[in-house]
């Protein structure tokens, strides 16, 4: 039987690897995607939670940008997000958020889920606890521990309409101000989150402080799909090992990183480490940004 040689690029020099010929399915060593990185076709990667097969070379595109280059991959059952119960019980989310809204119910966070199955549904025990964790501690920190579903200073819900953009502000100027666990504002921000759900966001905004599913929806797009002002999502942060520092960074990072409000990043930080211990987990390297 032939030898298959799989040829790693790092660093600009190539290594030869030949696998076991016992190798068992491609997503039990599938990597998680990386921008830059190349890929021959065949290759099988993880991206925010699916697998993907290349089906052309290409340098490290998106697995989601186009169909000519990747291809979604059946692992048979043997490496995609496994379905069941979240990471978090209704107990733990209870003493994370004792003074909750009523309106953040937890089986509005379980009813969001299916949004984004690769959600603390990645990698180890550990590290789906992990990003569970840091996921909850930074929208703790945006809402005063989900206690506030909208922006408190009214006098910056006008600010949020970017009349530069070809489908305006439908909903009237001041609609898009902070809603929801990550505070969703601007109109942009809305018309992309609800494409991405299949929500008309744009022209209803006001479903993310009235639909608790909706809001938790919307707070896991940003988190698993948006980079913001940092340079990788939240969702990737954590599961590739970057660090809780990254998420803030995703976050808010252009106001509070690299000593701009450190008091900021501390509370992020300490609400980390706090769900990180309610959950039993440690909470890895590179807390702070």
């Amino acid at each position: 039987m032939a030898l298959l040689t799989t040829v790693l690029v790092a660093m600009g020099l190539a290594v030869a690897v030949t696998p076991s010929a016992s190798a068992a399915s491609p997503c039990d060593t599938a990597p998680n995607w990386q921008q830059g990185a190349w890929y021959t076709a065949g290759n099988v990667v993880r991206y925010q939670g699916a697998y993907y097969i290349a089906e052309h070379d290409n340098p490290g595109y998106s697995p989601t940008i186009s169909t000519w280059y990747w291809d979604p991959y059946n692992c048979g059952g043997g490496g995609n997000p496994q379905p069941g119960g979240f990471v978090v019980s209704e107990a733990q989310f209870n003493q994370m958020f004792p003074s909750r809204n009523s309106f953040y119910t937890y089986n509005g966070l379980t009813a969001a889920l299916s949004a984004y199955p690769g959600f603390a549904k990645t990698g180890s025990d550990t590290v789906r606890k992990q990003e569970a964790a840091a996921f909850l501690a930074n929208v703790s920190h945006e809402t005063g521990g989900l206690v506030h579903i909208v922006e408190q200073n009214t006098a910056n819900y006008p600010h949020y309409c970017d009349w530069s953009q070809p489908y305006g502000c439908p909903a009237g100027q001041a609609a898009y101000y902070g809603k929801g666990p990550i505070q969703l504002s601007w109109n942009f921000n809305y018309k992309a989150a609800g494409d991405a759900l299949g929500i008309d966001l744009l022209n209803n905004p006001w479903l993310v402080q009235n639909d608790a599913a909706v809001a938790w929806k919307t707070g896991l797009w940003y988190w698993n799909t948006q980079s913001g002002p940092g340079s990788m999502t939240g969702h990737n942060a954590m599961v590739n090992g970057a660090g809780f520092g990254h998420t803030i960074r995703s976050i808010n990072g252009s106001l509070e990183c690299d000593g701009k409000n450190p008091a900021q990043v501390q509370s992020r930080v300490t609400k980390y480490q706090q769900f990180a211990q309610i959950l039993g987990v440690p909470t890895g390297a590179n807390l702070y940004c």
